[in-house]
Order: C-alpha cells, then structure tokens, then sequence
C-alpha cells in the first residue's frame, strides 16, 4: 500500500489552539460560510456591481430630497419677499395720515399729495377723484390684514 494514502498520525503539540479559536464558533448559524460538509454552498457576489446599483439609488434618491427642499426654500424665499413688502407698505401707511379708523378686509387707497409729498390713506379710489385727483399720485390699492398689515392689490410704484 502506498504511504500516501495511509492516515497521517495527529501530532497534538503542533496543533495551534489560538488559530482553531478564531476557526470555530459557539454560533455557527451567524457565520457567513458553511460550517459543515453538509452545509449549503455561499457563493460570493460581485460586490463592486452591488455597491455601484447601492450607490446610483443613494444620488437618485438624495437628488430628489434636495430638488424638494430647494422648492422648499424658493417658496419661504417667496414668503419672505411678501412678508417684507407687507412690512413695507404697512410701514407707509402707519407713517401717513390717517383720519379714519381702518376696517380689517376693507379696501383702501393710498396717495401722496405731488407738491408737498404728503401720504394719506383715503376711501376713495383714483377713478372717483375727478378733477380733484390732479394734485395726488396714487401710489396703492390695499385691503387691510386681520394682523394689521397691509395687502397690496394694485399699485402705481415699485413697492419694497
């Protein structure tokens, strides 16, 4: 018979019982390859194929949030702007003369007398001033705010 085939003697001292530690396992079950002769096969993936589909999704899926928070962003741009174009015209009107008391989401019409650059408030619109309107610029159409600001519907100048 050939010495080959013949079963080797195990020489117990040359065994490396630190390297069967890291071999063995009290959980054989959270291992990531067959554990027995019995066991099923673990065939490697191609991870880099993997990653790559994992890392396409992640840019597409961030792409979308950030295109959502960027609308986010120019609709409280647009907030912003309204909110100070209100300050503004709330500004010029608390600061002409008013001789009446407002009532919250009445129209009203802001002028300013041509040679004196006075601002009032007024009732009256352009249209019904006549000839009398020839003195005054029209500077807005507004409607007064439940939080006492001011809303511009029309007006004549660049307001803000």
């Amino acid at each position: 018979m050939n010495d080959e085939k013949k079963p080797k003697p195990v020489d117990i001292d040359k065994i490396d019982l630190d390297l069967m530690k890291l071999k063995t396992t009290d959980m054989p079950s959270l291992l990531e390859y067959a554990h027995t002769v019995g066991g099923f096969a673990i065939i490697p993936t191609n991870q880099g194929q993997i990653k790559s589909h994992a890392r396409e999704a992640m840019a597409e899926q961030t792409q979308e949030q950030l295109g959502l928070i960027y609308e986010q962003m120019k609709t409280l741009a647009r907030q912003v702007q309204d909110i100070k174009k209100r300050v503004y015209i709330s500004d010029l009107i608390y600061n002409a003369e008013i001789s009446f008391t407002p009532v919250v989401g009445k129209i009203y019409f802001l002028y300013e007398f041509k040679l004196i650059k006075k601002r009032f408030l007024s009732l009256i619109s352009p249209d019904e001033w006549g000839q009398k309107m020839e003195d005054k610029i029209f500077i807005a159409e507004i409607r007064l705010n439940a939080d006492h600001t001011w809303k511009v519907i029309k007006s004549s100048v660049e307001l803000g």
